[in-house]
């Protein structure tokens, strides 16, 4: 592919010029995205144009704009609103949008139940309930997750709260607080950005190619956010100057930690501040050092399986296990009111203690004595792979949960769990890192290890629509590396969802008109319900007399994915159908 060489080459030479701090290819500011502010966020994907090599043009995807999106900056406490519009042009492009990281109900968390048609609109309504911290939003289901993240669907969220707002941090936005989202991308010969490819050989920071920031001369934070689809990065600086990380995926540390490197895999985040004093006129370079990558993660020298498989081109992509340039900072005079200290205690987090219940997931390739498989898959989950009508784990509000992450296969997955953060209990056994203490909702599990982690579930529960588990790498999501799980509230309702599993069926599945409900007891004052995919219940029927069967007239419903509610005093039976 042409366009994809030609920027082979030019990685190629920038990562060796990083050795003599000289990168002549930073020739382009960095772009940095717009805020948006308030209660209500109007929110318009479109489709757009953006040259990312001089006068050649690329079909985008963005929001409010031709690639990527604004920063969401609000409060904690905030009750917000946000209008999410699909006008997306082209066959078949319905997307979704996740609020990554952020604790929300499920009807509102934007997984691939909340499907937003072309030419509609979606408008969830939520109290924001996160500590400070860095998060963002992008797509999530209908199978095109890695393509329209790719294209340029994805931004920044930014939540502040009085805690945070207390410490001595660089905090404005674009002057000593930068969003710095990393990502690689792969054109074809028609420079179209491609997916599926190991030829991921063009690094962009906030949509930007080869890009330098002018930073200021005193201490400044930045907000790095992996927002590839498959590559990690081992961040650090020119000369292995040391940097503070003081917050990781989901909120402050206890206590700033003094690094030189961080990994990051897709979805993940760390805020970390540089202190740049004494060095204006000088240059630093934020490089990834994916030479000391070990084996198995997606950028290092190697992935190869225990049994010897490999990734097929995967050699032939000169990123792997170089060390390149990402970002070059020139550093000039200080601005107003500068940060000038670097802070040691932050806040402190407080772990849950024991938990009640323990789950067991293994990622596993389809085909286990395959050494092709070992690495390339497809993968699946506990020997499932994602299907919208089934439910994989029902938890309780409130629990308290331990989970272990089994990796049985030779390539590294960042698993990822939807609303809830998580505190690390042990990687493989061994001491939770420093850099990984605190609040996560992203883990890299490393090939033939484990992950233990601890969450709690709370304040949303929701008999109905699930939130979703699985490996951010988009292309192995896509191809159903994912489960679900719903949060029940038994303390409420007592209500048991497997009381009349046996006794009852719903057919036809798939329906068109009329779907009949048939009980091998009967059931009398029961209450029928219909829910869409945003949860949002679109027909009732009360049953008031004794009866074993019962038709529900679906001629006024869209065509789409619903579930079938039949709840009567202490049972309840839900279960998920098509209406053609």
């Amino acid at each position: 592919m042409k366009q994809a060489f030609s920027c082979k080459i030019i990685i190629g030479v920038a990562f060796i010029f990083i050795v003599a701090t000289s990168f002549v290819y930073s020739q382009n500011p960095l772009f940095i995205p717009p805020t948006l502010t308030g209660l209500n966020f109007n929110l318009d994907i479109q489709n757009g144009i953006t040259q990312f090599y001089p006068g050649i043009n690329t079909p985008t995807y963005g929001i409010n704009g031709a690639l990527l999106a604004p920063t969401l900056i609000v409060n904690k406490g905030d009750v917000v609103t946000l209008n999410v519009t699909n006008n997306l042009v082209g066959f078949g492009n319905s997307t979704t949008i996740h609020w990554h990281g952020l604790h929300v109900p499920a009807m509102d968390d934007g997984g691939p139940h909340q499907v937003i048609p072309q030419g509609s609109t979606w408008s969830p309504n939520f109290q924001i309930l996160n500590n400070a911290g860095t998060f963002w939003y992008h797509p999530h289901g209908d199978n095109k997750t890695d393509l329209h993240v790719s294209k340029g669907i994805a931004g920044m969220i930014i939540v502040k709260d009085p805690t945070e707002a207390a410490l001595t941090l660089p905090r404005t936005y674009g002057v000593d607080d930068f969003p710095i989202i990393v990502q690689s991308k792969a054109f074809d010969v028609l420079n179209q950005i491609a997916i599926s490819t190991e030829e991921d050989t063009a690094i962009c920071v906030n949509g930007t190619m080869f890009p330098y920031l002018d930073a200021p001369s005193q201490v400044i934070r930045l907000r790095l956010l992996n927002g590839s689809s498959t590559r990690s990065y081992n961040f650090g600086f020119t000369a292995n100057k040391s940097f503070k990380m003081i917050a990781t995926d989901a909120g402050l540390l206890d206590s700033a930690i003094t690094l030189t490197r961080i990994l990051l895999s897709p979805g993940e985040r760390a805020e970390i501040l540089l202190d740049l004093q004494g060095m204006q006129g000088q240059t630093i370079f934020l490089n990834s050092f994916s030479s000391e990558l070990q084996n198995g993660i997606y950028g290092a020298a190697t992935v190869i399986g225990m049994m010897g498989g490999t990734i097929p081109d995967y050699n032939l992509n000169p990123l792997n296990g170089a060390d390149f340039g990402i970002l070059k900072i020139n550093v000039v005079a200080q601005f107003a009111n500068p940060i000038l200290t670097l802070p040691t205690t932050l806040i402190t987090n407080a772990p849950w203690g024991a938990y009640t219940v323990s789950r067991n997931f293994v990622l596993r390739p389809d085909t286990m004595m395959n050494a092709q498989a070992q690495v390339e898959g497809p993968f699946n989950i506990n020997g499932f792979h994602f299907d919208m009508n089934v439910v994989n784990d029902t938890v309780h509000l409130n629990d308290i949960e331990k989970w272990r992450v089994t990796n049985n296969t030779g390539i590294a997955h960042p698993f990822h769990i939807h609303d809830m953060h998580f505190y690390l209990l042990n990687k493989n056994g061994a001491a939770v890192p420093k850099s990984e203490m605190g609040k996560k909702d992203v883990v890299l599990v490393l090939p033939n290890q484990y992950v233990e982690f601890v969450t709690k579930f709370e304040d949303f529960a929701n008999d109905t629509v699930p939130y979703m588990y699985h490996c951010h790498l988009l292309h192995h999501e896509d191809d159903g590396m994912m489960g679900s799980f719903i949060v029940i509230d038994t303390t409420l309702s007592a209500i048991s969802k497997n009381s009349w599993e046996g006794n009852i069926t719903l057919f036809p599945n798939p329906s068109s008109s009329t779907i009949t409900l048939q009980s091998a007891i009967d059931f009398k004052n029961a209450e029928i319900k219909i829910i869409n995919v945003f949860g949002q219940v679109v027909l009732i029927e009360n049953i008031s007399i004794s009866l074993n069967s019962v038709k529900v007239d679906l001629t006024e419903l869209n065509s789409g994915i619903y579930v079938f509610l039949l709840k009567e005093n202490n049972k309840l039976f839900t279960q998920k159908f098509i209406k053609q």
